[in-house]
């Protein structure tokens, strides 16, 4: 078991408070997908890939190998989200607070992880 829990129970909230905002999308997120030109046949995918980073974050404070796994999924899936930013030239919130914020979150998380599985 990982511990402590917290980081990674943490991240998943929010990770699925960011599934629920990609439901709709809600306004905010679906401009930032427009703005990088993420394309609308795919929007469905978000909240299904949130949901189960939810779950894997989860199920990995009791299976480490899957908590490294998802956390290093996350950091690749917020590298992708800060190359489609700087791609599109969005230099603004989107990309400083949102994108990179949730690549450092997700990139300390994977460290934790690594170290307390050491």
């Amino acid at each position: 078991m990982i511990e402590p829990w917290w980081p990674l129970a943490g991240l998943a909230a929010i990770q699925l408070g960011d599934a629920a905002l990609c439901l709709g999308p809600v306004a905010f997120v679906r401009a930032c997908l427009r703005d990088v030109g993420f394309p609308r046949r795919l929007w469905w995918l978000l909240p299904v890939i949130k949901t189960a980073a939810a779950g894997g974050l989860v199920a990995g404070i009791w299976i480490p190998a899957l908590a490294v796994l998802t956390s290093a999924a996350l950091v690749g899936y917020f590298l992708i989200a800060v190359g489609m930013h700087v791609r599109a030239r969005d230099f603004g919130r989107n990309l400083f607070v949102n994108a990179t914020g949730m690549l450092l979150l997700c990139t300390a998380t994977l460290i934790f992880v690594l170290l307390a599985e050491g």
